[in-house]
């Protein structure tokens, strides 16, 4: 292939000192960087970090060409960071083991499953509220709180344990997540910090060795007292029931996404090493129109939510939709090309270069969303998402490598807002533009946003 042609049809090089500095700038300033160069560079942006050729794509039609492939699956250069904690899970695996894990996994998100994890979240859900309207209407971080309840949430429907984080237990593994995730983020953007080599003789390798240890060696336990108890309920089982022996049967109570795994593993040991599951399972621990649409679903009853009212919540997931748009989980997604990437207009990418993708720029796009900055939740009403590029957004990515949870989320979502807003009225008192946000392993504000919660008197 021409080395002129593909230097051509990737616009143009940006120096290479001016794209470390920025890149390596504080956390707090990088989405300011990555929009002067999409202003610079609507289509595409190339430069190189480090020595790495790096391509930052921003058109639906180009992201459908890599996301909607079966075959550019391989995750960034950023994953390598987060390799020692998660390995081989699902989130980083590629080729043929991310095939098959997908394969098997996707059922372990079954409908059924999601609707027997419900009353898991809305306990937790409940707990939430309690705890905020605890705090007496005085301003308190809204992250702090909202962060134990989704971990309460996914140790207990992933795993089957109840961590209780929201009643001030399972501290240690709280902080350990917690320092894990702030650590990945620290070897990322320091360059030098990528080799594992001279990371673990730093302070800041010492100690994510040590968390490290402590969160696989958690995760193992769990799954070897799981396992018991699951053996120990089939054979009680087995005893008291007549049924064909080549079936295997979970009691009938809750599943968590760990039985699944047990039962996939107990079917074939080929399928599901211990070590697998713990990849599996360490990879998924990673307002009026509103209110009058949950009160014609509840009126004053205190009851949980069902299915049925998820289902009924219109409004409300167009509010989640819309504020994911704004402010997507994932501030940035990447993949290394395995081989050339061409797109429209004779544009080649060629194998090697690390194509990143960033959700929060692809969602102000305004040839698909006017006035990007307007917070409207109309615009995912039916007829305004009738006509518009699938790609244009994507904040549980898309195509083959979409985020296998995201029904999940999104069931997990509306149960703890429609909570919220039926026990609960919140006052903002930090103010959007008072927003700094930082790309780090999720999208976080640098300054914590902080509300009031009141009791709601109907």
């Amino acid at each position: 292939m021409d080395d002129v042609k593909i230097v051509k049809d990737l616009i143009r090089i940006i120096e290479y000192r001016k794209s470390t500095e920025g890149f390596i700038r504080e956390s707090e300033k990088k989405f300011d960087y990555l929009k002067s160069l999409k202003q610079k560079y609507p289509r595409l942006t190339a430069l190189w970090i480090v020595g790495i050729p790096v391509v930052i794509i921003h058109e639906p039609e180009d992201l459908e060409v890599i996301m909607g492939s079966p075959h550019h699956i391989t995750k960034g250069h950023e994953y390598e960071a987060i390799l020692p904690w998660l390995q081989e899970g699902l989130l980083v695996s590629t080729g043929e083991k991310w095939h098959k894990r997908r394969k098997l996994l996707t059922p372990t998100f079954h409908f059924r499953i999601l609707e027997d994890n419900l009353q898991s979240i809305n306990k937790h859900s409940r707990n939430l509220v309690r705890n905020m309207l605890n705090t007496k209407g005085e301003p308190i971080v809204a992250e702090n709180f909202v962060t134990l309840c989704a971990l309460d949430i996914i140790c207990e429907t992933a795993m089957g344990f109840p961590l209780n984080s929201q009643d001030n237990e399972g501290k240690e593994y709280v902080h350990a997540i917690k320092r894990i995730s702030s650590l990945v983020v620290t070897k990322i953007l320091k360059i030098w910090l990528r080799r594992n080599f001279i990371f673990y003789l730093t302070k800041s390798g010492k100690e994510f060795h040590k968390r490290l240890t402590f969160l696989h060696n958690f995760t193992e336990k769990i799954i070897r007292e799981r396992k018991i108890t699951y053996l120990a309920e089939q054979a009680k089982q087995k005893n008291n029931q007549n049924y064909d022996d080549e079936e295997i049967y979970l009691p009938k109570k809750r599943r968590a996404f760990l039985d699944s795994m047990i039962e996939l593993d107990l079917k074939d040991p080929n399928l599901f090493t211990d070590k697998d599951i713990r990849e599996e399972v360490d990879t998924f621990m990673f307002e009026e129109k509103v209110f009058n649409e949950v009160f014609e679903l509840f009126g004053d009853s205190e009851r949980n939510a069902t299915l049925k009212d998820l289902q009924e919540m219109h409004y409300l997931e167009k509010v989640i939709k819309e504020t994911l748009r704004m402010y997507p989980s994932v501030p940035y997604m990447s993949r290394v090309l395995s081989q050339d990437l061409k797109l429209s207009g004779d544009v080649i990418v060629p194998t090697g270069v690390n194509v990143v993708i960033v959700p929060y720029l692809v969602h102000r796009n305004p040839r698909f969303f006017k006035n990007p900055e307007v917070f409207d939740p109309d615009r995912f009403s039916q007829e305004n998402c009738k006509n518009r590029h699938p790609f244009s957004y994507i904040p549980f990515s898309a195509g083959p490598r979409n985020c296998i949870g995201q029904k999940f989320a999104m069931m997990e979502l509306k149960v703890v807002i429609s909570t919220i807003v039926r026990f609960s009225k919140i006052e903002t008192v930090t103010k959007p533009e008072e927003l700094a946000l930082a790309p780090l392993l999720i999208l976080r504000s640098v300054t914590p946003i902080k509300i009031k919660v009141t009791p709601r008197n109907y």
